[in-house]
């Protein structure tokens, strides 16, 4: 994903902030968490003592499906619920309520794009999961993350083992696009381009 997170950072540069202000290296990635003490992002913009943005990007090539989506699931919204948690309390940022972004890359390949049964020993799960593949089930998943407020904006790609080194990714999703995603990281970041960098 290392890719996307330049590209990420070309485009808030063009928006005008400054390299000091944005951190991708290891070192300067956590910030305070409130259910542990430090989350580590992909992407930090710091303005002014203030978060402005944090991006994390994630992938999945096979075969663990199953157990790679409960995964990924769980760290994306235990992520977005221990920051915003954070911010409540005052962790960080006096004024700006930070912009939150994923991005999710799947291997597209046949079992990713195959119905996958469901349990329901006791309660019949959402219709939307019924017989829907891991591909959907990620769709839904990213689409649910933004709808719920958990982010502010999600991407959801997908690309064959084959051409992904060389850049090649599709969109199944209108909604959850490249392009919609950089207009609305850099909407929000381009707010913050006169403060000042500290």
């Amino acid at each position: 994903m290392d890719g996307f997170i330049r590209l990420f950072v070309d485009l808030i540069k063009e928006q005008g902030i400054s390299d000091p202000c944005i951190f991708v290296q290891k070192a300067t990635l956590q910030i305070p968490g409130f259910f542990r003490p430090t989350k580590e992002w992909d992407l930090l913009v710091v303005k002014d003592g203030q978060l402005i943005a944090a991006l994390e990007a994630k992938s999945q090539v096979g075969p663990s499906f199953g157990n790679n989506f409960n995964n990924r699931t769980e760290e994306a919204l235990g992520s977005s619920v221990c920051l915003w948690t954070a911010f409540r309390e005052g962790a960080f940022n006096r004024t700006v309520k930070p912009w939150l972004g994923y991005v999710f890359l799947l291997e597209d390949c046949p079992r990713s794009r195959s119905p996958v049964a469901v349990s329901e020993p006791h309660f019949k799960v959402f219709p939307e999961f019924v017989n829907a593949s891991y591909a959907t089930r990620y769709e839904l998943f990213c689409r649910k993350l933004v709808r719920e407020r958990n982010y502010d904006a999600a991407a959801f790609l997908t690309s064959e083992e084959a051409t992904g080194l060389r850049g090649v990714y599709d969109e199944p999703a209108e909604d959850l696009t490249m392009k919609l995603f950089a207009k609305a990281l850099t909407a929000h970041v381009s707010t913050y381009v006169d403060t000042g960098a500290k």
